[in-house]
């Protein structure tokens, strides 16, 4: 059953890869870039800063820091416990995939570390800023969607590694935003 489901993974890497085009490419290779994001994250700290004011914002930027590195931790546990080769160190589907990017990143590929940090932070605020922001939530997790399926695109993860790392983060932004609730709770800053 699992060597089914990995073969199928492996098809649907290769399917939806080599979809891409040169056209394409330059968008893609931007929108994976973790660096792009920084608009998006200042004005996510805007849109925080004016519904909390300061302290609260401070508080907010540890939990997102914590979030994060926990997300991101946790796939590094996974790619380590598990060691799948990412498509583009696999030597079986190397001349099947097209790599986008100059390097393909480290060694192993389960789950997609961008994946999971993204829809994290797309949880997290979706949760904290929907009541303000109506249109926010539907933006970020799109937004997120985006990023999960940019690894395909470029070659360097399968469709399940970021299928999991949409989940793994949609649970951690979930969980954090529960915890920060309760923080505010017991420490009075509600």
């Amino acid at each position: 059953m699992i060597d089914l489901l990995i073969d199928k993974d492996v098809e649907l890497l290769i399917y939806l890869n080599n979809l891409g085009s040169e056209q394409w490419d330059g968008f893609w290779l931007v929108l994976t870039n973790k660096f792009s994001a920084i608009p998006l994250y200042l004005l996510l700290l805007y849109f925080t800063f004016k519904k909390f004011g300061f302290i609260k914002t401070i508080i907010v930027v540890l939990f997102v820091i914590v979030l994060i590195s926990i997300s991101d931790q946790t796939s590094n546990l996974f790619k380590y416990g598990f060691k799948r080769l990412r498509p583009c160190h696999d030597e079986n589907i190397l001349n099947l995939v097209r790599l986008v990017k100059e390097r393909c990143g480290g060694l192993y590929s389960y789950f997609s570390a961008h994946a999971s940090n993204s829809m994290a932070i797309a949880i997290f605020f979706s949760f904290l800023l929907k009541r303000s922001y109506k249109i926010l939530p539907f933006f970020l997790i799109f937004w997120a969607l985006l990023i999960a399926y940019s690894r395909v695109y470029i070659g360097v993860h399968f469709p399940l590694d970021v299928l999991t790392g949409v989940i793994i983060g949609g649970f951690y932004g979930i969980l954090f935003y529960k915890l920060f609730k309760v923080f505010l709770k017991k420490f009075g800053t509600t």
